[in-house]
């Protein structure tokens, strides 16, 4: 076959599962909202499970709850062998199967329903074994599959896999679910680096290389040598007023005695950032301005020259923490 009529074929596959996507708006029911609300008043978690394709699909779905702060798992297809014990009554079963009657669901749906546990049953058939014993009855579309036969599981998987991602998408929604709470559960990876923040990473408190204004050099430069992030700030009562690099200091106890005052020769107006900006912002920011540190000013301090100081962030701090 040439190559022409491979891509004449897929693009004739792709266009089919995206027509038969539409049909989705067939889920988007009254019980699609008894589902999210029931999810979302869960005191416990929620457990999907599938078997062969579907139980892929599910495995994909618990991770995307999980992500965004809905507590759940995928439940082994060998749940027949004692895995049931990992079941409390304060779970949900999300229950996958497009036909609705495989067989190895029934001990499941049987368990489920001696012990009160909620069902939310997904499948395309209304009469089937799993609608039947479910509380919550979502019933999937007929769809056109997309192979050449139009029986492997295609375009009903990837329909599946789009109501998991409403839902969440609904979830998030009813939970208020923000950027914040989603860099929480994703520390890691390139996700994480994106949604870092500095206040993730600068040094507080007593980490801070600060000093006095009416400090001398000699001063300064212990200060930089015991904080190791070769500068100092100069304060004062709290207020940014300057700052000082180790170089600078250095040069300065050449150029003066080591008892003059570091006001004299201070760099005044340094660089605020704010603790809400992402992390990979101030290593563009760095790098521009070919410095290593940024000071970070208090939120209600508004005028740039009455900035309080609220941290200090170092090159180093970003890279060690995987930013790039």
């Amino acid at each position: 076959m040439k190559k022409n009529n491979y891509l004449s074929i897929v693009k004739k596959s792709a266009f089919t599962q995206i027509n038969e996507l539409k049909k989705i708006n067939q889920v988007l029911n009254k019980d699609f909202v008894k589902a999210t609300e029931l999810i979302s008043n869960c005191k416990g978690k929620i457990i999907t499970v599938g078997i062969g394709k579907s139980g892929i699909i599910a495995r994909k779905i618990s991770a995307t709850l999980s992500s965004v702060g809905v507590p759940s798992f995928f439940l082994s297809p060998d749940f027949n062998h004692g895995d049931l014990g990992q079941i409390e009554r304060k779970d949900i079963l999300l229950i996958f199967s497009y036909s609705g009657n495989t067989v190895e669901l029934n001990n499941l749906l049987k368990f489920g329903n001696r012990f009160n546990i909620k069902i939310i049953g997904v499948a395309s058939k209304k009469d089937s074994n799993l609608l039947k014993a479910s509380d919550i009855k979502i019933l999937l579309p007929k769809v056109l599959e997309a192979d050449p036969t139009k029986m492997v599981p295609t375009t009903s998987t990837t329909l599946t896999l789009l109501f998991g991602d409403c839902l969440a998408v609904a979830l998030m929604h009813k939970k208020k679910f923000s950027k914040e709470k989603f860099r929480l559960f994703h520390p890691g990876g390139s996700i994480g680096q994106v949604l870092t923040m500095v206040k993730d990473i600068m040094v507080v408190g007593k980490k801070m290389p600060v000093i006095n204004i009416n400090s001398n050099i000699s001063e300064a430069i212990k200060v930089i040598t015991k904080k190791k992030l070769g500068i100092v700030v100069v304060t004062q009562n709290n207020t940014i007023k300057g700052i000082i690099s180790d170089g600078d200091a250095r040069r300065g106890i050449q150029k003066y005695s080591k008892n003059e005052k570091i006001y004299k020769f201070m760099k005044k107006n340094p660089l605020i950032i704010d603790e809400d900006l992402p992390a990979s912002k101030a290593l563009s920011i760095m790098n521009e301005k070919r410095i290593t540190s940024l000071l970070i000013g208090a939120k209600n301090s508004k005028n740039t020259s009455q900035k309080k100081l609220k941290g200090v962030l170092h090159m180093h701090h970003l890279l060690n923490f995987g930013i790039k």
